[in-house]
Formats: structure tokens, C-alpha cells, sequence
């Protein structure tokens, strides 16, 4: 998220809360695609993480973007954390280690996404290689201790950390090294958001499976194919998982809004302060509970937006949908994703066959799925086959909704020409992490500083 929000606007009812995402309703013909994408800088002389200071630090980099761009600063105490186009509507921000993210505009087509992402990293690495600086694209730092990330000058950032290690053993890790690839996409009415967000969570860990891209930690393999999704598994039971619940009857957008309410909250905005309320859920809150603690302690609209973007389940309902299975990875994976979904979501007869492809899974079924997939990602095991054979059943699927759209680029090619690498992949029964493993056994011999030559963009 690239800026946290003020809007004073108040908000008193479980309704008000339900309408702030029915808002996100529009019609087919405004459908939009937001892709996000995170990555790692590096010192390319020394594959040591990037601080924030310095000639060659974060600072440096967004610097050096707002000259580039002439993108809106954002700034916390007087510190650079981001860039926003306000014309566009893309934004660039920091993760906590540094990953360096780009919040991508809402566009009409996948070639447009794809052209979006390559424009952005030929800026990133105009600004980037004068400066020594690389990035890396996978789901975690490979060769990094957790104590050797640097801490990036944002509040609410200081909040998670210390809250973090209350509520997880994994949830540092996710902060400071991890980098994910998703998409934000669009819904129609409260009865196609409900269909779009069973259809997400069920096959979240297949999306996992085919992008899983985290086999390292500390220099060495780590037993897992996605390790970046087993760290979802430990980090904050009260805010991430693949809410069962999204599959009872009646799930709409106030039962989202009811589970949110009993969240503990992160922090409060007032003006450019950041207030520390780590155990007060949101419900509480609106029932008084921090008066006389902070300065005006009536909840807002902002409040209220602000704690949403601090739940992080697998699928997550703000006025649009995200899908957040995916490791991040190489740049032709930054557009087989946001390709994936929208194949299988943005058609309506691809996503009925979508959802009666998974609803009669069980709850067991989709968590023992969800278990299974970070260690051994398509060869997990389901029902009669494995995760491998659904992937191909689900790549089907949204090759048909992506040839359905007949979004032509230039070359007169539908959108299906950006699902490639997944075609690729599962044709030879292979993730990301496969093929980093067999390299890492083979032609590196066990050299992981290859990685940074490699698989940097």
C-alpha cells in the first residue's frame, strides 16, 4: 500500500462498513486489472541487501524514480517511502526490508499490464545501475539472515515488528524477506464478488503451486518449494488463512466486514501520527474503546480503510478483490499471473466452470491443500491425482476466458500469450522452484551468488 489514508469521513454501523466495499461494484465494462509486484535490491558487487540511506541505499533509488518520473513524493517524518501517480493511478512503495513494489494502474488489458511492468523496471534499472544497485526477483531472500535486512523509516512498519513475534514465530520473515507478485481485480454485484472470492480461495494454493518460487533460506534449500507461503501458515492466525467462513451461506459483503470488526488493529492515523493499537480490534473501537488514549477517538472512513489493508488472508475484499498466493519471480511471471486470474475470473461461463470445478471441495480438502502445497507444490497430492492436474484442468480454464476477452495486442495476439511460462512449466510438471533447485544441484553446484546474476531483471 502506498500511502495510509486520513479521510475524516465518520463511520457508526456495521452497514456503513458493508457499503464502503459495495462501492467497489461496477459494471463488466469497467472491469479493470491492478498488478502488484515486489523485488529485492541488491549491492550487485557484493549480493548484500540495500539499506534505506546512503549514495546507493532505497533513498537513492526512489530519489532518483521521483527525478525520473515526476511521480508525487510520500513521505513519514520527513522521509521518502514512495511515489504516487496521481494522473495514472499507479503508486511505488516499500516494503519492510526494502522490497521495492509497484502498485501498478488500473488497466483495461493484460498487454497493457505487461507493457506497464516492463516500462517500470527498464526506469528501475536506469536509475538502479548507476548506482551498483540490482534487483531480484523470488518469494524470499535466499541467502539473507533475517538479521541482516535493513529496517525501512515507516511507522506503521515499527508497529508490526514489535507486534509480530506476539502472534507468530514466521511473521518477521514475512515482513523483511519476502516479495510477492498479485492482482487486483473487479467485481460486478455482491453475488459475482461472493462467487470471485470462493473461486480465489479454493485455488489459492494451486496459484501457489504454479508460481511457488522460495526454496531458499539462509544460503541453502530449505526443504520447502514455497517457503514464502509456509510462512503465512505462522505469522497472524487472527488476519490471514482461507477463511472457511467465505463458503457459508449468507457470505456477503457484511459477513467480510464482521470478520474484520474482531481483528486486532495495528494503528491509528491522526494527522501524520501513527498511534499504536495493537490489541484493540476494530469492533472495540467502535464501542469506545480507545477514548482519552487518542486524539479524536471516533472511528473514519480512513480508520476503517486503513485497517483493511492490514488483513492479509489469502484473498482479500477491499472495493476490489486481491489474490495473494504467488511468489514473486522473473519478469514474464509478472504477467503470467495477473493472466491466470483474469482468465479464470473475468468471463462469466469460464468462472461457472471455474466454481463448479472446486464447490464441492471440503473444508479438510482446500486446508489440507493449503498445508500441503508450500513443501511440495505440484506434486501435492489431492483426491486421485495431484495439485499438478488440477493446475492443468485450471490453466485451461483461463486460456478459454482470456481467448474469450479477445484483448488483441499489437501483433494481433490475444491475452493467452502471457500465460506461457505457466504453459511451459506445467507441461514439464515444474514450478519456479523446480528449476532453481535442479540449477542450484546442477550447473551452480550449490552456488547460490548465481541467483543474483541469473534472476535479477
Amino acid at each position: 500500500m502506498a500511502r495510509d489514508t486520513v479521510d475524516a469521513t465518520p463511520i457508526e454501523t456495521v452497514a456503513d462498513l458493508a457499503a464502503t466495499l459495495e462501492a467497489g461494484c461496477k459494471p463488466k465494462s469497467d472491469f479493470r486489472i491492478g498488478t502488484e509486484h515486489e523485488k529485492f535490491g541488491f549491492n550487485v558487487n557484493d549480493n548484500s541487501p540495500i539499506p534505506y540511506g546512503g549514495a546507493n541505499g532505497v533513498e537513492a533509488v526512489l530519489e532518483g524514480m521521483e527525478r525520473l518520473l515526476g511521480w508525487e513524493r510520500i513521505e513519514d517524518a520527513g522521509k521518502i517511502i514512495g511515489l504516487a501517480d496521481d494522473q495514472g493511478g499507479g503508486a511505488i512503495s516499500i516494503e519492510p526490508g526494502g522490497q521495492f513494489e509497484l502498485s501498478g494502474a488500473p488497466l483495461d488489458n493484460l498487454h497493457q499490464t505487461c507493457r506497464e511492468a516492463n516500462q517500470h523496471l527498464a526506469h528501475v534499472r536506469q536509475v538502479a545501475e548507476p548506482l551498483g544497485v540490482g534487483f531480484l526477483g523470488v518469494g524470499m531472500a535466499p541467502t539473507w539472515a533475517r538479521v541482516d535486512m535493513p529496517r525501512m523509516p515507516k511507522s506503521r512498519y515499527d508497529i508490526m515488528t514489535n507486534y509480530m513475534p506476539k502472534v507468530g514465530s514466521l511473521g518477521l520473515d514475512m515482513m523483511y524477506r519476502t516479495s510477492t507478485i498479485q492482482v487486483n481485480l473487479d467485481f460486478e454485484t455482491e453475488a459475482d464478488m461472493v462467487k470471485k472470492m470462493r473461486v480465489g480461495l479454493a485455488l489459492q494454493p494451486i496459484a501457489t503451486a504454479i508460481f511457488a518460487n522460495s526454496p531458499f533460506t539462509d544460503g541453502k534449500p530449505n526443504g520447502f518449494k514455497s517457503f514464502r507461503a509456509q510462512i503465512w501458515t505462522d505469522t497472524d492466525t487472527d488476519r490471514t488463512g482461507d477463511m472457511p467462513f467465505a463458503f457459508d451461506d449468507g457470505f456477503g459483503f457484511e459477513r467480510y466486514v464482521e470478520w474484520a470488526l474482531d481483528v486486532p488493529m495495528y494503528f491509528v492515523k491522526r494527522g501524520t501520527e501513527y498511534h499504536d493499537v495493537t490489541g484493540t480490534t476494530f469492533r472495540a473501537f467502535m464501542n469506545g474503546a480507545l477514548e482519552g488514549k487518542i486524539p479524536d477517538a471516533r472511528p473514519s472512513l480512513g480508520d476503517w480503510n486503513n485497517h483493511l489493508s492490514t488483513l492479509f488472508p489469502d484473498v482479500r475484499l477491499k472495493k476490489y478483490i486481491e489474490m495473494r498466493g504467488a511468489d514473486g519471480g522473473p519478469w514474464r511471471r509478472i504477467c503470467a499471473l495477473p493472466a491466470l486470474w483474469v482468465g479464470l475470473l473475468y468471463d462469466t461461463g469460464v468462472l461457472d466452470q471455474a466454481f463448479e470445478l472446486v464447490k464441492d471441495w471440503t473444508a479438510e480438502e482446500r486446508a489440507a491443500l493449503r498445508a500441503g502445497v508450500p513443501e511440495t507444490a505440484l506434486q501435492t497430492p489431492f483426491r486421485s491425482g495431484t495439485v499438478l492436474d488440477v493446475a492443468k484442468e485450471v490453466l485451461a480454464l483461463s486460456q478459454e476466458g482470456l481467448k474469450r476477452r479477445e484483448r488483441m495486442s499489437d501483433g494481433d495476439l490475444d491475452e493467452r500469450v502471457h500465460l506461457a511460462p505457466v504453459e511451459e512449466g506445467l507441461a514439464a510438471g515444474m514450478c519456479p522452484a523446480d528449476i532453481l533447485l535442479q540449477r542450484y544441484n546442477g550447473s551452480w553446484n550449490g552456488d547460490l551468488s548465481q541467483i543474483f546474476r541469473e534472476y535479477a531483471y
